[in-house]
Order: C-alpha cells, then sequence, then structure tokens
C-alpha cells in the first residue's frame, strides 16, 4: 500500500496554490557556510504573505473545500502561525473563518489574525483547551475543519516547498527540517526524494518536544516546557506525516534551547534576517553537528519569522552575554569628582560600549569614601574584557566581574 500524499498530489498542489502562496527564493548563504564547512542555501519561507510556510498547505486545503463548505466557513485552533495562515488565505477565497485561541496568546498574534480577516475566539488556557472549544463550534455551526498537519491536503500544499527548492538547487545534498506535527517535513520529503532520491532528509526538533526522535527511537514520549520553539512545541506528530515520515525520513536530531536562542542571533548578524524559534532551528542543527554536515551541501528550512520583538531582544541579550560580549563589572572607586567619568574613558578607549551603570555608596561593605559601580557594557569580543580588566587595574581600579562567560584577567 503506497503512502497518503504522492509526488502527483504535491505537483497538483503546487499549481493549485501557485497564485496563493509567495514562490520563496532560495538563497546561498556564504557567512554561515564559512562558519560551519557547509554549503549552505536557505530557503526562505519568513517571504510568505504571513511569515511562514503554513500558507501553502492552508491554501491547499481550502481550495478543496465544496461550494457548501466554504458557504458554511472554516474553524482551525492556533496560537500563531497556522491561525494567520487560514485567516488570510480564506478571506483571500471568500470563506468564513473562525480561529479558536488560547486566553494566554499574546494580544499581537490575536490582532494580526484578525487583521487578516478571521473571527477570533479566545478559549482555554492550552492549545489543548482551544481545540476542544474549535471541535464544539465546528460542530454546532457546521465549520469545516483545518487541521495544521494531520490532513493530507495540508501535507500536499506544504511539499510544494520542497519542490521549489529542489528545482532551484538540485544538487543538494541533505535538507535540515523542523519537525513539530510534522506536516512540514513530510511533505517536504516527499518531494524532495522524489526529485532527488539520494537526497538526505534530516528532521530537526526541540528538545523539549522530541515526538518523533522518540518514536524513531523507541523511546516514551515525555515532552513539555516553555521553549522559544513554539512554533514546533507540538505533543505529538499527526498520524499522516508519521506514516510518511518513518518511510522518508533519514534521521532526526535534537536542538537545545540555547542553541536555538544562538542561531536565533546568528540569523540577525549575518544574514540580517529575523527568524522565529521554529525558524531557526535547522542553523542550531548545523551549528550542533558541523562535523557531520562539513563539505555538504545543506539547504535549511527556514520556516518562519514570526517572532515577538521583546522577545528577539531578550535572546540578542542572552546571547550576547553567553559569548561574553556583554559584562556586567563591579568596580570600586574612590567618591570624588571625575572617577565616573575616567572610568567611562578607560572603558570606551577599549572599544565597548556601556550599557547601564549603577553607582553604589549606601550599601555593601564599603567604606564611606569609597563607592562601588556597577558597569555593564558590550565588548567587541571576549577577549577585549581583559584588556579592559587589565587597563583598570593599570589605573589603580578594582575591577571584577559580576556576569558574563567570558575568561578574564579576574
Amino acid at each position: 500500500m503506497g503512502l497518503p500524499v504522492t509526488i502527483a498530489d504535491v505537483e497538483l498542489a503546487a499549481e493549485r496554490i501557485a497564485d496563493y502562496v509567495v514562490r520563496t527564493p532560495a538563497l546561498p548563504a556564504p557567512s554561515l557556510s564559512e562558519k560551519t564547512g557547509a554549503d549552505v542555501t536557505l530557503k526562505l519561507e519568513t517571504r510568505q504573505r504571513t511569515s511562514s510556510f503554513k500558507d501553502r498547505g492552508a491554501a491547499n486545503r481550502l481550495l478543496h473545500l465544496t461550494a457548501a463548505e466554504r458557504e458554511r466557513g472554516v474553524i482551525a485552533m492556533s496560537a500563531g502561525n497556522h491561525a494567520q495562515a487560514v485567516a488570510y488565505q480564506a478571506t483571500r477565497l471568500g470563506i468564513p473563518a473562525t480561529i479558536v485561541m488560547p486566553e494566554t496568546t499574546p494580544f499581537t498574534k490575536v490582532r494580526r489574525t484578525q487583521q487578516f480577516g478571521a473571527r477570533t475566539v479566545l478559549a482555554g488556557d492550552t492549545l489543548a483547551e482551544a481545540a476542544e472549544r474549535a471541535h464544539q463550534i465546528a460542530r454546532d455551526e457546521g465549520l469545516t475543519l483545518v487541521h495544521p498537519y494531520d490532513d493530507v491536503h495540508v501535507v500536499a500544499g506544504q511539499g510544494t516547498l520542497g519542490l521549489e527548492l529542489l528545482h532551484d538547487v538540485p544538487d543538494l545534498d541533505v535538507l535540515l527540517v523542523p519537525i513539530g506535527g510534522g506536516g512540514l517535513i513530510s511533505g517536504t520529503a516527499i518531494a524532495a526524494k522524489a526529485r532527488k532520491p539520494s537526497i538526505e532528509i534530516v528532521g530537526v526538533q526541540t528538545q523539549l518536544y522530541p515526538s518523533y526522535y522518540q518514536i524513531a527511537n523507541g523511546l516514551p514520549l515525555v515532552h513539555g516546557g516553555q521553549t522559544i520553539a513554539e512554533g514546533i512545541a507540538v505533543k505529538s506528530i499527526g498520524d499522516v506525516p508519521l506514516e510518511i515520515a518513518r518511510e522518508l525520513v533519514d534521521d532526526v536530531v535534537l536542538v537545545s534551547e540555547q542553541s536555538t536562542e544562538r542561531a536565533i542571533h546568528l540569523f540577525l548578524e549575518e544574514e540580517k534576517l529575523v527568524t522565529e524559534g521554529a525558524g531557526a532551528i535547522a542553523l542550531g542543527a548545523l551549528l550542533d553537528h558541523e562535523e557531520r554536515f562539513r563539505g555538504r551541501k545543506v539547504g535549511l528550512i527556514v520556516c518562519g519569522g514570526n517572532i515577538d520583538m521583546g522577545l528577539l531582544a531578550n535572546v540578542i541579550s542572552r546571547v550576547r552575554l553567553r559569548e561574553g560580549r556583554v559584562v556586567k563589572m563591579r568596580i570600586e572607586i574612590n567618591d570624588r569628582p571625575g572617577v565616573l567619568a575616567d572610568v567611562a574613558r578607560l572603558i570606551g578607549e577599549c572599544g565597548a560600549n556601556i550599557l547601564d551603570v549603577t553607582h553604589h555608596r549606601l550599601f555593601h561593605d564599603v567604606s564611606s569614601k569609597n563607592a562601588e559601580l556597577d558597569v555593564t557594557f558590550e565588548a567587541r569580543t571576549p577577549a577585549d574584557v581583559d584588556t579592559i580588566v587589565k587597563t583598570l587595574v593599570a589605573s589603580n581600579y578594582q575591577p571584577s566581574v559580576l556576569e558574563t562567560t567570558a575568561k578574564t584577567a579576574i
């Protein structure tokens, strides 16, 4: 018996949705190639109208609705990219759409879904509770449920990404593909293996939600926790994607939160590309397994770019702190005019940028004639922190590093 989705299904989906999705670019990433030793190509699904690959599957599913189903409308449960994709594509097709989202969904995501034209219903604290409400509304109002991944038409739609990528870069050796519910990797694998049977398909999951990794390795399903890759924080891969993945996916690797954050930061710094956690996690896998992919032509699926700007700022700060580039230092000084300016000058002359200064006179075990400065600064490299410490000591100050991962002289 064959797989539930075929290459013919994917090819028909590509024709069907051509006017409804962006044919996204597949671009070389020379900076990332230099850093990793692989020949890296990025498939930029961040260029879709909703900044996510979900537009593809949503469009293909909605275009399969009967006239009666279109008139009654559709419903989906999602707190993120699937919600926006269904809302956007339904509006374009003149189909009423209802999206059920957890009450904890950030308002910006609710508002954007509404801006795409959907009715939003907030229900429950979790996506599972929202799903219960969605099924209830679907029954009460006769709406068609559009599942985010466990649907043959959705899988075929996502597979169009693979068709485009292998058309543009036919000599790829390996694809690194995020796995949540499995719609993306199963559809992509169908297309890629049909075009190049020897290509290696490697799934990538966050360590906190490793359902396919556990299934593939015969492990018990254990998951949970707050992850920056919330777009793939799915308890279990869907039945349809699982059947396909078992046949076509060659391997799956797990990526930590820190590696995902580092990948987000590297995309921003080296490629000037904003990605969400799920969109960056394939790069996280490449960074964690450089030796495995060195010298090979690697395609990274950058599946989405919907990240909260406050969270992005936090990621930048956390990564720079880990790299030893953001340092919090305490400096004991003589409490007299001009000393603060002198300390700032010395740090600045070493190429660092001061971010924050706190002056302590009344607290800590400090002489009444002295004070302590807590100075937070960003250095160009971790090595610069050593230089700053030595410069301050040479000027008769007593610095101590409070927070950093850099190895300093103190």
